[in-house]
């Protein structure tokens, strides 16, 4: 274990020579962690570095195989999350934890295990215990009218309210626009001004080089360097936790003069199964080598209007037009008849896009055999593309015929990702394909993305970092409660306007008058 010249008491917590194993697997070894008071310090890592592992541990959720955790220089065991919450330590997660159909206060308060007796006077608590890390919150407004910065802003309160002075943070910008997630940095700032201590998880380098004091690095269960961020730079970082040189640049490849169109969305409108509208009178139109990309808060649309062009979804009105045929209301086995060459790739991958009981190589045959001709399936070319998958993503596999279930998420993206693009299809559809990746999985992404691109496919690219939909794509469509509210040119437009246009202003309202881009 390395050794420190900082007295224990000026840490507000430290894990010291940390170790976990599940089965053969061994998520952490011998991990040193240090927090200091009042700092925001990053925790980096790859997938399966074992980030998730360690704060786990310091959240009471896994007890360590060997190794001490101290919170405030006193040795702590943790047998449950209560005993971590009441040493002051708040795990804010990715994916909302809150009651719908109760306040903001109700959930804020329920978490603390007390009870209603003065519902308003709780509420008038509440409200000032906010404005005192300068969050804006109405405590007495339901949940599921909330939107997505403020259900965070409840999440974070609830730890705080109930005593926390440690945050773990994981992922916390990833639904934000860039005008929420600079209100988010000014809220945690204050935090760390006012003594609270944050652990910031995050894949977004741009946003731990501005944000984080700090900057502790694991790669395969292991602790490689902690130092201060003023000394190191983003690529450096990578480096570290990749062992190796990897290059962050997208190298957006200009999109022929001469392209044809591949896909025209007209007015398509569609509801959920509740009779809620999801997509309302949307139209833009897609090119062959071209990536259009798709900005927009979580649930305004994304999802169902890739379902709907995919034939997944029931279609209410419109037209889709795919090289000339309207596809609009058609199931997906009718398109696939029709010769419609096309690639979804879904948000959900193992409840839609994989079966998890399957191996990789059933999980691909499963789609080839709609293009195989005759009726006796051809194995061998499967497992052979499935090895070729393997090897080009650097999926990590014991083999094609290990079952997709027991794969970490990443791995499972790389695997449906990698059946879409080698059934060569015209038309790519892809939610979220970089969700859970590391950084150097998401940059192998981009380039294969790319690769499609040259060979004139049309890619819609769902995506949720705004940097990478500003080098990656070339026009970005945004959409706000099932409304397109702008398409523009992804190379003189910037996220302070997109994100403008994510909130519901629309692309002419900031122009003054001008339409936005409908092509080229």
């Amino acid at each position: 274990m390395s050794e420190t010249t900082t007295p224990v008491s000026e840490f507000a917590f430290s894990m010291k020579g940390i170790s976990k194993t599940f089965g053969s697997v061994a998520a952490n070894e011998e991990i040193d962690f240090e927090v200091r008071k009042g700092e925001i310090h990053a925790l980096l890592g790859e997938n399966g570095s074992g980030k998730s592992t360690l704060m786990n541990i310091l959240s009471g959720i896994y007890q360590p195989d060997s190794g001490t955790v101290f919170v405030g220089g006193e040795r702590k065991v943790f047998h449950s999350p209560k005993d971590s919450i009441q040493c002051g330590i708040g795990m804010v997660y990715q994916h909302f934890m809150l009651a719908e159909p109760l306040t903001a206060a109700e959930n804020i308060s329920v978490s603390t295990g007390g009870f209603f007796v003065h519902h308003k006077k709780e509420s008038a608590a509440i409200r000032a215990f906010s404005e005192k890390y300068g969050m804006e919150i109405d405590p007495d407004k339901l949940t599921n009218q909330l939107s997505v910065s403020e259900k965070q802003t409840v999440e974070i309160l609830k730890v705080l309210y109930r005593g926390a002075r440690i945050l773990v943070l994981d992922e916390p910008t990833a639904v934000l626009t860039p005008q929420e997630i600079r209100a988010l940095f000014r809220v945690l700032r204050k935090m760390r001004d006012g003594g609270c201590s944050i652990v910031f998880i995050s894949h977004k380098l741009n946003e731990v080089m501005e944000l984080c004091d700090r900057v502790t690095v694991l790669r395969k269960g292991r602790s490689i360097e902690t130092c201060d961020i003023k000394d190191i730079d983003a690529y450096e970082l990578v480096e570290k936790m990749v062992g190796r040189k990897v290059d962050l640049s997208i190298n957006r490849p200009i999109p022929k003069e001469d392209c044809k169109e591949c896909l025209r969305i007209e007015s398509l409108s569609l509801r959920d199964p509740d009779g809620y509208v999801k997509v309302n009178a949307a139209s833009f139109t897609l090119n062959h080598g071209e990536i259009l990309g798709v900005a927009g808060l979580a649930g305004s649309g994304q999802k169902e209007l890739c379902e709907a062009i995919a034939g997944i979804a029931p279609v209410e009105s419109g037209r889709i037009i795919f090289e000339g045929n309207d596809i609009a209301g058609k199931s997906p086995r009718e398109i696939i008849r029709m010769g419609v060459s096309m690639s979804f790739i879904p948000e959900d991958r193992l409840g839609m896009g994989l079966v998890a009981s399957m191996d990789i190589t059933e999980n691909i045959l499963l789609k080839d055999y709609s293009f195989q001709p005759g009726v006796f399936l051809k194995t061998a070319p499967v497992r052979e593309k499935a090895e070729r998958i393997v090897k080009e993503l650097e999926i990590s596999t014991p083999g094609v015929h290990h079952p997709v279930r027991k794969l970490s998420g990443g791995n499972i993206q790389k695997v449906i990702l990698g059946r879409e693009i080698h059934l060569s299809p015209k038309l790519l559809i892809t939610a979220y394909a970089v969700r859970g990746l590391d950084i150097n999985s998401s940059y192998t992404i981009y380039n294969l993305l790319n690769e499609q691109k040259m060979k004139d496919v049309a890619i819609l690219y769902i995506g949720e970092d705004l940097d990478v939909l500003l080098e990656l794509c070339d026009r970005i469509m945004v959409l706000c409660a099932g409304e397109v509210t702008g398409i523009v040119d992804a190379r003189s437009t910037t996220k302070e306007e997109i994100g403008q246009m994510m909130s519901g202003t629309r692309y002419e309202e900031l122009k003054g008058g001008v339409d936005y881009v409908s092509n080229h």
